[in-house]
C-alpha cells in the first residue's frame, strides 16, 4: 500500500492548499513522493560555536550567546522597521539586527541563550549579526537539514512537511537493491538512508545515508545507460563490405592527421563487423572532424547505401552541403540539402530523389526528422555537435532505415571518464591531433580600462580586410534585470558609434531562427564587419576572415565555453586574437583565465573547467540530456561512480534482461530512468 500514498498529489498532505502547492511545483514536487526525494543540499552544524570576536567577516558561522537588551524598534525611511538587541557571547557583547520581522525579535527573550546563524558584519571593535536564523539550545546537539528553496517556500516550511511526509507512510520504502548488493558494498537499506538524509542524528550517519543514496543513483543510470547502449545492437544487415577510404585521403587537398586515420580505421571496423555503429567522435575545433564523417560517408554510399548528414542550424547545414559536395562530387557521389527554408519544388524534387536512391547522401536540420523524409537504403546516420540533439532526435533519424550505423560528433571536448558516464550508449572516439599549419590563438586577458586600446587591436584587423566578433553575456539590460554586465543591444550601438565606417551587427537567441541565418549569412559574406552576439555564435559557420573576437565578463562564461568561443576565429590563413576582458577579481577567476592563456588544448581545458566548476555548470542548461542528479556529483563522487559501474557491469553478466525476481524493482527504476534519458 505505499506506493500510492508516494504517488498521491502534494495536495494530499496536511498543510499545503493550491497556492503552497503551486510553490512546490516550481522545486519539482508534484507529490508525497517528489517530496520525500527532495533531498537537503546542505546541512547547518549547530555543533560548532565560534565566539563573534574571532568569526570572520561575512562568513556563515554559528554563536551561542545570552540576550542582554530586550528588541528596540526604530523607524526607518522608506517604511522599513528596524528592531535592535544586543547579546554576549561569554566574552563579547554585540548587536542582533532584524528589519521589518518584528515576531523574530520580539520572541527572544532577555536573559535566554539561544544559537544565532548568520553572517559576522559590522567593523573590528563593533560587531554585529544581521538577520540571522536564531535557534534554540536543543537543537544545538542536531544537523539541521537545508533544502533547495523558492520564494515563498522557507526552510522551516519544508522540514515540516518532510515530517507531514513521513508521518502518512504506513509501511517502510520498498528498496530496490537486493540485500546481497547492499551488503557487499557495505550500503544502508533505502527506509533507513532516507530518513536518515533528512534527519541525521550525526555527521556520520548523514554521510552513511547519502553515499548510500549516491550510489543507487549512480548505479541506476550506470544501468539505463548500458541497456540503452545494447538495446539496438542486435545483428545489422549493413555489413559494409569495402573500404573505399584509402582513395578517399589521396583525393583530398592535404594530408589527414594520424589520428583522423586512426578515428576513421575504428569507425571502419563498426561498419564491419556485423553490428550497427553506434559510436561518438570528439575532437577539439579544427581538428577534423567533418573530413572523417565525409570519409565514411564516400565509403558507405560506394556500397550503395545512403548517409543521413543532420546539424543543428541552417547555417551549419549548409556549410556541410557545400564541403560534403566538395569531397565527393568527383567520385560521383550526390549529395542533397534540407532545411526548413528549402523551397518547395526543390524539396519534392529532394524527397523523390532520396526516396529511389538517386541521392546518396542527405544533409539537413530538423526538417530530416519529417514523416514524409523516406530513404531507399538508410546505412549510416551522422549527427553533427551532439549536445544539441537527445537520445529520442537520434533514434528517430535512426528508424528511418533497418539498424542503420550511428555516428554522433562533438566539438564540445569532454574528459574521457565523463564522456563515456554522459554518452554511456556510445562507443567514444577521440580526434586528439590539430592538422599541421592550423595557427594557435592568441589570447589576452584585460580589464575594461583597456576597452580603448581594445578598439585600436579591433581596427587594425579591420584595416587589413579582417572581420570580428564581439561576444557578451547579456542581450538587453532592463529595470526587472538591472546589471552591470555589458548588453549586446547597447553595445551594438556604442561599436557602431567607434567604428562609423563599417557595418556593426547584432546576433542573439532572441532572434528568429531566420533573422539569425541572414545576420549570419551576411557576416560570412563579409557585409558585416563587427559581429556582437551572445553564445550563439558557439557553434556556427566558418568565416575565414574573422580573426579578433573580444568576449565582455568573461568571467561570465565557463572554461569550455569560452574556448568553444575562440574556435570560432582563425579559420583562415591569418593570425587570429581573442581579447577577455574582465575586472573579477578573485583567485579562481584569474586561475581560469590564465588556463584559457597558457592552452589551446581544449581537453586540457575541459579538465580545468571541470575542477573549477563541477559539471553541473560545465554543461550548462542540462544540454546533456542526462536526468538531473538528486546528491550524485560526477566529479567529486568518482570512488562511488567507480564502485556503482563495476556493480553494473556485474549485475547484468549475471541477468542481462533483470529478469530476476530479486530484480525486479531494479527493472522497474531502469525502466523509469531509460525513459527519461531517451527523452533528452
Amino acid at each position: 500500500m505505499q506506493q500510492p500514498v508516494l504517488q498521491k498529489e502534494i495536495c494530499y498532505l496536511k498543510g499545503v492548499g493550491p497556492a503552497k502547492a503551486k510553490l512546490l511545483q516550481k522545486l519539482g514536487i508534484e507529490t508525497v513522493g517528489d517530496l520525500i526525494a527532495c533531498y537537503p543540499r546542505d546541512y547547518r552544524d549547530l555543533t560548532v560555536h565560534t565566539p563573534i570576536a574571532a568569526a570572520p567577516f561575512d562568513e556563515t558561522c554559528c554563536i551561542k550567546a545570552t540576550v542582554t537588551t530586550p528588541a528596540v524598534e526604530r523607524r526607518l525611511s522608506g517604511g522599513r522597521t528596524l528592531y535592535t538587541l544586543t547579546a554576549f557571547d561569554g566574552q563579547t557583547e554585540f548587536r542582533v539586527l532584524f528589519f521589518n520581522t518584528k515576531y523574530a525579535a520580539q520572541a527572544l527573550r532577555r536573559g535566554e541563550t539561544y544559537l544565532f546563524y548568520g553572517k559576522v558584519s559590522g567593523s573590528l571593535l563593533k560587531r554585529e549579526l544581521v538577520s540571522p536564523t536564531v535557534y534554540t539550545v536543543e537543537q544545538a546537539s542536531s544537523l539541521l537539514p537545508v533544502y533547495p528553496l523558492t520564494a515563498g517556500i522557507s526552510n522551516k516550511v519544508m522540514n515540516t512537511l518532510v515530517k507531514n511526509a513521513f508521518a502518512t507512510l504506513s509501511e517502510p520504502l520498498g528498496d530496490p537493491l537486493p540485500q546481497n548488493l547492499r551488503i557487499a558494498h557495505r550500503l544502508m537499506g533505502l527506509d533507513e538512508a532516507v530518513k536518515a538524509v533528512h534527519f541525521p542524528k550525526n555527521r556520520e550517519e548523514m554521510l552513511q545515508a547519502r553515499r548510500r543514496l549516491i550510489f543507487e543513483e549512480l548505479f541506476l543510470l550506470q544501468l539505463a545507460l548500458r541497456r540503452l547502449k545494447g538495446r539496438s545492437r542486435g545483428v545489422s544487415s549493413l555489413t559494409v563490405q569495402r573500404d573505399f577510404t584509402p582513395e578517399f585521403w589521396q583525393s583530398l587537398p592535404f594530408t589527414p592527421t594520424a589520428a583522423q586515420r586512426r578515428v576513421t580505421d575504428e569507425c571502419f571496423g563498426d561498419l564491419q563487423s556485423g553490428v550497427p555503429m553506434n559510436r561518438l567522435v570528439q575532437g577539439d575545433v579544427g581538428s577534423g572532424k567533418t573530413a572523417v564523417a565525409a570519409a565514411l560517408c564516400h565509403s558507405v554510399a560506394l556500397n550503395r547505401l545512403q548517409c543521413a548528414v543532420m546539424a543543428p542550424t541552417e547555417i551549419l547545414a549548409q556549410q556541410h552541403y557545400e564541403t560534403f559536395t566538395k569531397f565527393l562530387a568527383p567520385f560521383g557521389i550526390r549529395t542533397g540539402l534540407l532545411t526548413g527554408s528549402t523551397k518547395a519544388a526543390e524539396k519534392r524534387q529532394f524527397l523523390a530523389d532520396l526516396a529511389d536512391g538517386t541521392l546518396q547522401v542527405a544533409i539537413g536540420t530538423h526538417a530530416l526528422l519529417e514523416d514524409a523524409v523516406q530513404f531507399c537504403s538508410l546505412g549510416l546516420v551522422v549527427t553533427d555537435e551532439q549536445h544539441r540533439f537527445g537520445v529520442a532526435q537520434r533514434s528517430r533519424l535512426a528508424a528511418k532505415g533497418q539498424d542503420p550505423h550511428l555516428l554522433v560528433m562533438s566539438a564540445t571536448p569532454i574528459p574521457r571518464t565523463l564522456a563515456l558516464i554522459i554518452y554511456g550508449d556510445l562507443d567514444v572516439s577521440v580526434i586528439n591531433e590539430l592538422p599541421p599549419g592550423r595557427k594557435q590563438v592568441a589570447t589576452y586577458a584585460v580589464p575594461t580600462s583597456y576597452r580603448p586600446r581594445v578598439y585600436e587591436y579591433i581596427r587594425k584587423f579591420l584595416s587589413e580586410g579582417q572581420q570580428a566578433y564581439v561576444v557578451c553575456p547579456l542581450v538587453e539590460e532592463s529595470e526587472e534585470n538591472p546589471s552591470p554586465l555589458t548588453a549586446a543591444v547597447d553595445y551594438q550601438k556604442q561599436l557602431q558609434q567607434e567604428f562609423p565606417d563599417h557595418q556593426v551587427g547584432l546576433l542573439h537567441g532572441k532572434m528568429r531562427p531566420k533573422e539569425k541565418e541572414q545576420i549570419m549569412s551576411r557576416f560570412a559574406a563579409g557585409q558585416i564587419h563587427i559581429l556582437v552576439a551572445t553564445t550563439v555564435i558557439e557553434v556556427g559557420v566558418d568565416v575565414p576572415a574573422a580573426n579578433i573576437m573580444v568576449i565582455e565578463n568573461a568571467e561570465r562564461f565557463g572554461l569550455s565555453q569560452l574556448h568553444q568561443l575562440r574556435g570560432r576565429v582563425g579559420r583562415g590563413d591569418h593570425a587570429a586574437a581573442t581579447v577577455l576582458i574582465s575586472d573579477a577579481k578573485g583567485e579562481i577567476a584569474a586561475k581560469r583565465l590564465q588556463v584559457l592563456k597558457e592552452t589551446n588544448d581544449g581537453f586540457r581545458i575541459a579538465d580545468e573547467d571541470l575542477k573549477l566548476r563541477g559539471p553541473g555548470d560545465f554543461f550548462g542548461a542540462r544540454q546533456h540530456g542526462l536526468p538531473p542528479m538528486k546528491l550524485a556529483d560526477l566529479l567529486t563522487d568518482t570512488k562511488e561512480l567507480t564502485a556503482a559501474a563495476a556493480a553494473a557491469d556485474t549485475l547484468l553478466r549475471t541477468d542481462p534482461a533483470l529478469g530476476k525476481a530479486e530484480h525486479a524493482g531494479i527493472r522497474r527504476e531502469v525502466e523509469r530512468l531509460m525513459a527519461r534519458v531517451g527523452q533528452g
